[in-house]
């Protein structure tokens, strides 16, 4: 019931992206029936009709990753404070979002069940009049209960652990005593003591008075360790003075105290804090480029085994593993190139704009890096497409085309919702410009000026990508 309350009670956004996530799992459950469908009009092609299975992968794949992206941005479960009070904890919260997110792709199951029985006539009785429409809704035969269940269940399922395990309660990262600075600025090429927030090189001498003040707090800890086991005349242990203003004693003598040390911060708040981002890794760009490199050569292997697809065919097994192989290379790289895309708008003597572009970027990879490198994924297997499969190559067909419509869509509109996310993240920061003086032209340039660097840097990456992917296929 509360996760329908703050259904109904949401913003008009938050509907609209719900709305994505339905229409992204009824897309998705159509696609899944109707290979369910040609499984039982082809029972002597089995293999055709596993294939066809497996290329279902793609786009339910992209409605879960739509579904994490949709349930991250949604305010109405977002921890605040008291909440624990009234039994809404972090996991209560985690629980919340994923309920509504299985509702939201449980409703776009049903729409795909409704859509699937309408166009074999099950609901009109009049059956469809082409011959490959039929072949794939299976006319005429009877659907098997469970396979439909299992198969409309699967995107609500699935969508639904992601989301829990995405946003399970996290206990604070304990800073690490020991850990490396790593070398370079910033420590971008290790793991660094602290974080450092957005604009700390814009603060002239932060660095300069942070290590005074530390300087003076360590000689003051000195003197007051030194000082602590001074013994007076009388045998009463004294110390140095530390308190503002020292204290009479009963026989009009001066005593010095010690200030009483503050009570300790209370620590327990209502609702579990946001845990804080972890900052950006560039070790794993290294690990997205071997694995998209492999990929490539799976891709490579299997078109020099196979060749181009015949006409009427569907691409192999491999082409499928090879693409996946790449999808994941450059997701695994998107953060890393979006940070490295940062540092180089900050090179060679930066001024106002250039900095505050690149510092932004390198905040906020790790938030539009991976769904960066996935629409790079996603544009690319465009291109091949565009390129090999035409004219002689395999006919996609209905089908082909609205699972990659699925895709595309559910790709584009996870980045658009990780940059709303980015925004709101920033949103302090903005107002801190605009409050100091930074005209709104500014920061309007500046976010020309990143997303120009982006371009600048993934449409090569793309272009090569694709090159790279066609040339085996292309024979």
């Amino acid at each position: 019931m509360l996760a329908l309350r703050l259904t109904r009670t949401a913003h008009l956004a938050v509907h609209l992206r719900r709305l994505l996530v339905a229409l992204a799992s009824a897309g998705t459950g159509f696609l899944l029936l109707c290979a369910l469908g040609h499984a039982l009009s082809h029972p002597e092609a089995p293999g055709a009709s596993a294939l066809r299975l497996a290329w279902c992968a793609a786009p339910l794949a992209a409605a879960v990753y739509l579904a994490v992206a949709v349930a991250r941005t949604d305010p109405g479960t977002r921890p605040r404070s008291g909440l624990s009070a009234i039994g809404l904890g972090p996991g209560r919260l985690m629980a919340v979002s994923a309920t509504t997110t299985a509702l939201s792709a449980a409703l776009g199951s049903v729409a795909a069940l409704l859509a699937f029985l309408y166009l074999r006539g099950s609901l009109t009785g009049r059956p469809p009049s082409d011959r490959v429409a039929a072949d794939a809704l299976a006319v005429g035969q009877t659907l098997p209960a469970p396979a439909v269940l299992t198969l409309l269940v699967l995107v609500p399922a699935l969508a639904s652990a992601a989301v829990a395990h995405t946003l399970r309660p996290r206990d604070p990262r304990p800073a690490a005593a020991a850990a490396p600075r790593g070398y370079g600025r910033f420590g971008a090429y290790g793991w660094g003591k602290a974080r450092e927030t957005f604009g700390a090189y814009g603060r002239f001498g932060a660095r300069v008075a942070v290590t005074a003040g530390s300087r003076a707090l360590a000689d003051a800890a000195g003197s007051r360790a030194a000082g602590a086991a001074r013994v007076g005349a009388g045998g009463a242990l004294q110390t140095q003075a530390s308190a503002p203003h020292p204290a009479p004693s009963a026989d009009g003598t001066t005593q010095t105290l010690d200030a009483a040390p503050p009570p300790p911060a209370d620590t327990t708040h209502d609702a579990h804090p946001e845990p804080t981002p972890r900052p950006q890794n560039t070790t794993a760009l290294p690990w997205g480029i071997a694995v998209l490199t492999a990929g490539l050569t799976v891709e490579t292997y299997t078109g020099n085994a196979t060749g181009a697809p015949a006409p009427g065919t569907a691409p192999s097994a491999g082409v499928l593993i090879g693409w996946a192989l790449t999808a994941l290379g450059l997701a695994l790289a998107g953060p890393g190139l979006t940070h490295l895309c940062g540092r180089l708008l900050q090179a060679a003597r930066p001024g106002a704009l250039r900095l505050l572009a690149g510092r932004v970027l390198m905040e906020e990879s790790h938030r539009i890096g991976r769904p960066l490198g996935v629409v790079a994924a996603v544009a690319a297997a465009a291109y091949v497409t565009a390129t090999v499969y035409d004219g002689d190559g395999p006919a996609f067909g209905p089908l082909g085309t609205l699972g990659a419509v699925i895709v595309a869509g559910c790709t584009v509109a996870t980045l658009l919702t990780a940059a709303v996310e980015a925004r709101h993240a920033r949103a302090d920061t903005t107002g801190a410009l605009l409050r100091l003086g930074a005209p709104p032209a500014t920061l309007r340039a500046a976010a020309t000026v990143r997303a120009a660097a982006l371009l600048a840097l993934f449409g090569p990456l793309v272009l090569v990508v694709a090159v790279l992917a066609a040339l085996p296929l292309d024979n």
